[in-house]
């Protein structure tokens, strides 16, 4: 195949190829040619350097892979041949197109040796965290006038879509910003700089426009980064559910929970319950309504654990607990996830804290709500409810804005792609998780009037008279 016959396509793309920044991402709207435009720029590398050009192309998953190898090889045809058993294109010129994948973060360990001329990942934001990718940047090496680059391509959405955006969106539109002797440069990209696509297939945006809410087609066609796509709850909102501290009255009940984790962070959370409508901040908190007023999140990076005992940590609950002059604040009960009562060998994970002064009583792990005569609601949808608030408006649970981890992660949660009720657990889920247990050790559920019984049933309401007769 000629390679003068393969060009990219005027603007975004173009500029994605033609540019010399150390770090590049290229992200915005589904449909922007990303994917292709990576597979052509390494094309052109091998073309110019030969058998010098070495790059690695990531994914997320083996499958999403598969994806892009299909893709590069159609492109490629004549010009290299792909290789199953090392995982790598072979050029004609001898330059190598590695292919591999990042479905755990340890993975990228398996990299860390390497010397490339190119490093490229697909789909930066299915990642639970940038920090693999960037450490691989010390892979890169310039030899023989070779300038080596990362490029990254990327959607709106995803574990890691506020990282994203922090590191590369929020730079500005071809802004090249250098941060520790590298530039960065962030290009958007929108489904409408893709003419072939839409040639091609001429109804692509009406389905993208179908995809669901509105938060996802603006994410997905305009390429909108100030939207969480996904977001599992959108009726988070840090000025609704965020207030300052206050000193909470001794008399309120206290209790706290807990996720835990080693090598993935463990969460703590403190709880009160409002005893009477409280006045603070300019607004009324109401009775019943739970307040997280503190909070340990055990994390030495994102989703990554300290690694600590439960000794460590049953010291730290307690420290936590206790006062300057000794005093222990009195927490009514503890809750915590049921994977730490497992007994392998020895004590479990549970007794170890609490023969260390963290008492905790196993957590009710309940997801989702089920379908049954009592309309049990689970611990999502718990949370949720009291994230609505009740029928003035006004939320039944708060987070002080000292706790940020909470305040951070739980709008970052998104769906579970085969489960639309539940959390992606691949996700930064142990605040979330430990405030699920919370909420399922103290449920709520909104008053339900008898009119809206007697409304689903033409049996109750034809004879409801019947009914108000025998309660009279």
């Amino acid at each position: 195949m000629n390679i003068q016959i393969v060009k990219p396509q005027p603007g975004p793309q173009a500029a994605f190829i033609q540019c010399i920044a150390d770090v590049v991402c290229y992200g915005g709207a589904r449909g922007g040619g990303k994917s292709w435009a990576i597979a052509l720029d390494f094309w052109l590398h091998a073309e110019r350097y030969g058998e010098d050009a070495r790059g690695l192309i990531l994914r997320k998953t083996r499958e999403d892979l598969k994806d892009f190898i299909d893709t590069a090889g159609h492109m490629f045809a004549g010009s290299a041949r792909y290789s199953e058993k090392g995982n790598f294109f072979k050029f004609t010129t001898g330059a190598k197109l590695y292919c591999g994948y990042l479905e755990r973060e340890a993975d990228a360990a398996n990299y860390q040796g390497w010397s490339l001329t190119r490093l490229y990942f697909d789909e930066l934001t299915q990642l639970t965290t940038l920090d693999p990718v960037l450490r691989l940047l010390a892979t890169l090496r310039s030899a023989k006038g070779i300038r080596s680059q990362a490029k990254f391509s990327c959607n709106p959405g995803g574990p890691s879509h506020h990282e994203v955006k922090s590191k590369f969106v929020d730079l500005g539109a071809y802004n090249v910003t250098w941060k520790e002797g590298l530039s960065w440069v962030f290009i958007p990209a929108r489904v409408q700089d893709n003419p072939a696509l839409l040639q091609a297939d001429p109804r692509y945006i009406d389905r993208l426009k179908s995809t669901g809410s509105p938060q996802r087609v603006r994410a997905w066609l305009e390429g909108d980064w100030n939207v969480t796509e996904g977001a599992f709850f959108s009726e988070f909102s840090t000025a609704r559910h965020s207030i300052p501290p206050f000193a909470v009255p001794q008399h309120w009940t206290r209790f706290r929970s807990m996720d835990w984790g080693s090598a993935s962070p463990f969460a703590v959370h403190w709880l009160t319950v409002v005893q009477d409508d409280f006045e603070h901040d300019g607004r009324t908190i109401p009775r019943g309504a739970l307040v997280v007023y503190r909070e340990w999140y055990g994390a030495s990076a994102p989703n990554i654990g300290l690694k600590l005992t439960a000794e460590e940590v049953a010291a730290g609950i307690v420290a936590r607990e206790t006062d300057r002059d000794g005093r222990r604040e009195h927490v009514s009960y503890g809750v915590l996830d049921p994977s730490a009562f497992a007994v392998q060998s020895g004590p479990s994970i549970a007794e170890t804290l609490m023969r260390h002064g963290a008492v905790f009583r196993r957590a009710d792990n309940t997801r989702t709500s089920a379908i049954s005569h009592d309309r049990r609601k689970g611990g999502w949808d718990q949370l949720r409810a009291r994230l609505k608030g009740d029928g003035n408006g006004r939320p039944l649970i708060y987070f002080f804005s000292t706790c940020r981890d909470i305040v951070r992660t739980l709008p970052l949660l998104q769906h579970d792609q085969h489960n639309n009720e539940d959390v992606d657990t691949g996700g930064d889920d142990h605040c979330g998780d430990s405030v699920r247990y919370a909420c399922l050790s103290r449920p709520y559920r909104a008053h339900e009037p008898f009119e809206d019984e007697t409304s689903r049933s033409p049996y109750l309401v034809a004879n409801a008279f019947r009914f108000s007769e025998l309660r009279d």
